[in-house]
């Protein structure tokens, strides 16, 4: 059985070599993760944290919200966190994800929007040699429209378009998840959360535009299990890529 990940496949389209470094020959790399993603997990940390409590009716504080993060932060930060904006320091990091977090919850409380689970694995099987997984960070069953909601936070500085969300191949894949979960017909939305914007946005795909993504993302399996080479995609995020330090292409 092939086991894929969006992340998997989006790192082999983007760098081959990359792709061949982590999944292939299982390097552990040197240089650690950097600040960006650091602050990522740390807040997906705290949203996490913040919806358990929820689901248990014992809605913390925004107070307490930001006890948890500052704790979290404090006991995993490690050194030699990667920053490569060197106008920044971790001080700026941590006072995004502060803000990040504030403004999600005078949003979004009372929390009243049925989530029914968190960090919740999926699968999509698209025959008996290929699957995808992957982790959803909340699922919402609307009462009101009768809909499976994927909510997927975002805490890059990058604000996605429109077409880039239309076009979206992770939350697409976890769409036909919930409908191998629930039913082919259930309705299912795709909600982005973009913490450094304060926004929030929804699109859903139709049954024919999910079958067309299988039979794309079967044949970009295809093409991986079949490829030789892997060269590098030198490229303005290599700053960010953990391998650089050993890759051919910096030499």
């Amino acid at each position: 059985m092939l086991v894929y990940s969006h992340s998997k496949l989006e790192t082999f389209e983007k760098c081959r070599l990359k792709y061949k470094y982590r999944y292939i020959d299982k390097i552990v790399p040197k240089i650690p993760k950097s600040i960006e993603a650091y602050l990522g997990s740390m807040v997906h940390e705290a949203l996490e944290w913040l919806y358990i409590k929820v689901m248990e009716r014992k809605i913390p504080t925004v107070n307490e919200l930001i006890d948890f993060f500052s704790e979290k932060w404090i006991e995993n930060f490690s050194p030699d966190i990667l920053i490569v904006r060197k106008e920044k320091i971790t001080q700026d990091y941590f006072n995004m994800g502060i803000e990040f977090l504030v403004n999600y919850y005078m949003k979004n409380q009372p929390f009243t929007d049925n989530t029914i689970a968190i960090e919740e694995r999926v699968e999509i099987n698209f025959d008996e040699e290929r699957k995808i997984i992957g982790y959803v960070d909340r699922l919402v069953h609307n009462l009101n429209r009768n809909e499976i909601e994927i909510h997927d936070y975002k805490t890059s500085a990058s604000l996605l378009s429109r077409e880039i969300m239309e076009n979206s191949r992770q939350l697409a894949l976890y769409s036909l998840a919930i409908k191998e979960m629930y039913g082919k017909d259930k309705n299912v939305s795709m909600v982005w959360h973009f913490l450094a914007h304060d926004m929030k946005f929804s699109l859903s795909r139709t049954n024919e535009q999910l079958d067309k993504l299988k039979k794309e993302v079967i044949e970009l399996i295809d093409e991986i299990e079949n490829t030789k080479d892997f060269p590098a995609n030198k490229s303005r995020l290599c700053d960010w890529c953990e391998y650089k330090d050993i890759c051919t292409a910096w030499k």
